[in-house]
């Protein structure tokens, strides 16, 4: 079944409020295997309005909209709805109880404008609201469905879960197509590389869709299979995840959401080792990632931020002649940090990072986003190069990742230096 969103308010439209409603219902109605074809947003205006609710009701099976539902003069979906459908308003006690509990709690008292929310269309079925004073309404007219939720995504979230939701998929019974998805979560190659490995779609997928999904940090497939069967569904997915895989493994390091330091955390866990960091360039943001996992002090030991020289050289035993030679920002300083590091704490692992996030620091052999990170054990010591971008934050950022990738191939056994 196909779903049509439409976010109402014109605090959307001019970016001062973020559409979260509608990323939450897309996320919500997709796991549940329903298709949203089209979202859209609209300012608090009758006839954009209900020019919208025309082409949602004649190109989906359900149009799910939300705000514009509360007690204020530019709250005008009801009126819209109630045109629409050629609705007549009448008092619902219900919700009239509702909304006076609700004041009730919190020591107000009702007001000619709230007492006007109890007032809904005849023919609406209502979705009580337990964290506000507007209810939703669902409506049906051939064979369609029709929702509207307030905007506060608190509300909305709320109501959609509790109600909304399990009737969607109630009237799903019956429906012969079954749709299977999955998030695969790739680092360390640009969606070009990556669309050129992966090579033929039409013979990868056979019928079914792959969308690049990239952000500064990697880019995520995800597959989506449809069939009659479900079982069938199934089999087809894990037969094209197990292709894609053979192609770009060795950079798929997760599913779904999961992130990389969380995989990295178990990895470390599961083999009993521990790291410690020495952080130049990203200011402790490789350590923050890493503890932001839940149990990281089984494998977490020591973060140090060692930004100036004199602090490499004292803490971390970083060779003063290898700084004048090659500079903070090398091969060699990034090494010798990470061996400090290990050394000084007694970590089975130490991980650096040296860099020059910009905007300023750089010169013609070393241009702004050029980062080194290191990484030892008690066998091997080495570094690697990367040259980012020009913003500093998502410098920053892409190398506190970069930096926990190394450790993940280091655990699997994959090259850290490709």
């Amino acid at each position: 079944m196909n779903v049509y969103l439409i976010t109402i308010g014109e605090e959307i439209l001019i970016g001062q409020t973020i559409n979260t409603n509608a990323a939450f219902l897309g996320e919500k109605l997709s796991e549940n295997n329903f298709d949203v074809i089209k979202s859209v947003t609209v300012a608090d205006e009758e006839s954009d309005i209900l020019d919208e609710f025309k082409h949602a009701f004649n190109k989906a099976d359900i149009t799910i909209i939300t705000g514009g539902l509360g007690p204020t003069h530019d709250d005008i979906t009801k009126k819209c709805i109630q045109k629409f459908f050629r609705s007549k308003l009448i008092p619902n006690n219900e919700v009239l109880s509702d909304i006076n509990s609700f004041l009730e709690k919190r020591g107000r008292k009702i007001s000619k404008a709230l007492e006007d929310q109890a007032l809904v269309p005849h023919n609406a079925q209502v979705i009580r609201n337990y964290f506000g004073t507007a209810p939703g309404l669902l409506l049906e007219k051939d064979n369609k469905l029709f929702v509207s939720m307030p905007g506060v995504p608190q509300e909305m979230k709320s109501m959609f879960l509790n109600s909304v939701l399990p009737i969607l998929n109630e009237r799903r019974i019956g429906d012969t197509n079954f749709v299977q998805r999955l998030t695969l979560q790739t680092t360390g190659i640009p969606e070009s590389m990556l669309s050129e490995r992966l090579g033929n779609l039409t013979e990868l997928l056979e019928g079914a869709k792959l969308a690049f999904l990239p952000n500064p940090f990697g880019v995520k497939l995800r597959i989506t299979v449809s069939e009659h069967n479900e079982e069938i569904a199934r089999n087809k997915l894990q037969e094209i995840e197990q292709r894609i895989r053979t192609k770009v493994g060795r950079f798929i390091f997760g599913k779904y959401d999961e992130t990389l330091e969380e995989i990295v955390g178990r990895l470390l866990t599961e083999r009993g080792l521990t790291i410690s960091v020495a952080e130049s360039c990203t200011g402790g943001m490789i350590s923050n990632m890493l503890t932001n996992v839940n149990g990281s002090s089984a494998y977490f030991q020591r973060g140090v931020v060692a930004y100036s020289n004199a602090y490499k050289v004292e803490i971390l035993s970083v060779n003063e002649d290898t700084l004048a030679q090659f500079g903070s920002v090398s091969l060699e300083v990034a090494r010798q940090m990470a061996e400090g590091v290990r050394s000084t704490s007694g970590s089975d692992l130490g991980l650096s990072s040296t860099g020059i996030m910009g905007p300023r620091g750089a010169t013609p052999e070393k241009p702004v986003g050029l980062v080194y990170i290191g990484f030892c054990d008690d066998k091997l010591c080495t570094a690697r190069k990367f040259i980012f971008g020009n913003d500093r934050l998502t410098n920053k950022q892409r190398t506190a990742q970069a930096a926990i990738e190394t450790i993940r191939r280091y655990l699997l056994g994959i090259s850290i230096d490709d």
